[in-house]
């Protein structure tokens, strides 16, 4: 079983990987077919295996290419994760959903979304605004937005707010992944991520996107982290 030996010699980590053997050989079966189809790319040996596993989440190629890391950002990411405790702030309970708790767990790290709460809704209502936007900032107001990992892959306005709350307000998250998927401001809100310096970013230029490919991109940070533990 050549598989498993492959997975044996390259493999030290155990709580981001698949919990059975023949669970673990489809999927780095499956990275070794993405290696040998993608064809040439320009990312670095620590941002590939982030685009790896967004083209492994739903099998588009494009996102070689589409995919935009902030120079720091993967380093930024893995300093975020092996702090521990550091929170993962969504604008959707999709991407707490997808999360697998045993790896946040593993690290210390709660998982928060605030988009269908009473107050989000009423305060939205009240200023004819998003949820995704009171969502934001109620996270904000919580304290829990400061240096935590922002997660983004639906609501193109919860990015346009943390983008307004950087340059406005101080933010300064640890990483935003920011992967809105859409037709309004979609595109237009990565965009604005992507300029801004102060902040390590990773976003999916254009208008793919979604928490699928979130989830997929801190799934490989938690991977890269488990693989530098001392």
């Amino acid at each position: 079983m050549p598989w498993l030996l492959d997975i044996m010699r390259s493999q030290a980590n155990t709580v981001t990987e698949q919990l059975t053997r023949a669970g673990q050989a489809i999927e780095h079966d499956s990275f070794a077919i993405i290696d040998a189809e993608v064809g040439p790319h320009a990312y670095t040996s620590e941002q590939w295996p982030v685009v790896r596993r967004m083209i492994h989440a739903n099998a588009d190629f494009d996102f070689n290419g589409l995919t935009a890391f902030h120079p720091q950002a993967v380093a930024a990411g893995i300093a975020a994760i092996r702090r521990g405790g550091t929170p993962v702030v969504a604008d959707v309970e999709m991407i707490c959903s997808g999360l697998s708790k045993p790896r946040l767990a593993h690290f210390g790290m709660p998982a928060h979304h605030f988009i269908g709460d009473a107050d989000v809704i009423a305060q939205a209502q009240a200023e004819n605004t998003t949820r995704a936007v009171q969502a934001m900032r109620k996270a904000w107001r919580q304290g829990l937005l400061q240096g935590a990992v922002v997660a983004i892959g639906n609501a193109p306005t919860a990015l346009l707010e943390v983008v307004r709350l950087i340059r406005e307000e101080g933010l300064r998250p640890a990483l935003v992944v920011g992967m809105p998927v859409g037709f309004v401001s979609a595109a237009e809100s990565k965009a604005a991520m992507a300029e801004l310096a102060e902040v390590p970013w990773i976003v999916i230029r254009g208008r793919k996107g979604g928490s699928t490919l979130v989830v997929a991109a801190l799934h490989a940070l938690l991977s890269l982290a488990e693989a530098q533990r001392a």
